[in-house]
C-alpha cells in the first residue's frame, strides 16, 4: 500500500474522550490510541462512528498535558465483531499544539 501521510505517525500510549458535535448526543466514548501526528490520530473503538463526523477531543500526551481538538473521522475499517479502526485528521488545532506533538516526533526520531 503507498504511503500517503504527510507527517510522521507516532505510537502513543494513551486513552481520549469523545463528544459529537454535529448534533450527536453528547455522550462520551473512551478510545485506544494506535498512533498519532501533528496533523491526526489513528484510533480503535467500540462504538460505530460516521466517516465526516466531527468530534471534540481531549487528547492526554505523554507529558500528562490534555490537548483540547476538533477532529473528523476521514477513515474506518472494521477489525472485529465489536471493534473499529479509525483514522481522524484534526480541524482547527492550535499551532502550540502541533507543535508540541512535533517535539516529541523529532525526540522519538533522533532515539532511533
Amino acid at each position: 500500500m503507498e504511503e500517503r501521510r504527510k507527517n510522521r505517525r507516532m505510537e502513543l500510549s494513551a486513552t481520549l474522550l469523545m463528544k459529537g458535535v454535529n448534533g450527536e448526543a453528547g455522550n462520551e466514548v473512551a478510545i485506544e490510541i494506535l498512533d498519532v501526528s501533528k496533523t491526526g490520530v489513528g484510533f480503535s473503538c467500540s462504538e460505530p462512528l460516521n466517516i465526516g463526523a466531527v468530534y471534540e477531543a481531549h487528547l492526554t500526551i505523554w507529558t500528562k498535558e490534555v490537548l483540547d481538538v476538533f477532529m473528523e473521522i476521514v477513515r474506518i475499517e472494521k477489525v472485529g465483531p465489536d471493534e473499529y479502526s479509525y483514522g481522524a485528521i484534526f480541524i482547527g488545532m492550535s499551532e502550540m499544539d502541533g507543535k508540541r506533538i512535533e517535539v516529541y516526533e523529532t525526540i522519538e526520531t533522533m532515539e532511533q
